[in-house]
């Protein structure tokens, strides 16, 4: 995860959709284990869980691709499941993290501070979606 580049992630996400006549969003993923999953299913859809003292960032992923390949060839051989969530946060929020380059040109997240992660899920519109599942080949 090293280096950065100085584009919003209004400027390199997917192209805001308008949610409603209000509010401009951008997609984003989050690969994701089970335990964590579980915690997001406990809030109903609508939040991240707070980070745990060793995880001082929430990172969601800019494209799905790479979230895709998180889940299934890092969540996967560490937990047994791997899943890939999809979700909406207005645009106009996000503009204040910079887009962080964490290798080759897609591999692009957000970094955003643990103790921003509250005022991050109050900007999420709508739910948080299960899009993907990974597990062991048989």
């Amino acid at each position: 995860m090293n280096g950065q580049t100085t584009q919003s992630a209004a400027t390199t996400a997917s192209a805001p959709t308008a949610q409603s006549a209000r509010t401009a969003t951008t997609t984003l993923w989050r690969p994701t284990g089970p335990e964590e999953l579980a915690l997001v299913e406990a809030a109903d859809w609508r939040a991240w869980p707070p980070r745990l003292p060793e995880q001082p960032i929430f990172y969601p992923v800019l494209n799905e691709d790479y979230a895709v390949r998180i889940a299934r060839d890092w969540n996967v051989p560490a937990s047994g499941v791997g899943y890939v969530t999809r979700f909406e946060v207005e645009t106009e929020f996000l503009a204040r993290y910079p887009v962080q380059r964490a290798g080759g040109r897609t591999i692009l997240e957000l970094w955003v501070p643990a103790e921003e992660l509250a005022e991050f899920n109050r900007h999420i519109v709508g739910r948080i979606e299960v899009v993907h599942e990974f597990r062991p080949q048989a």
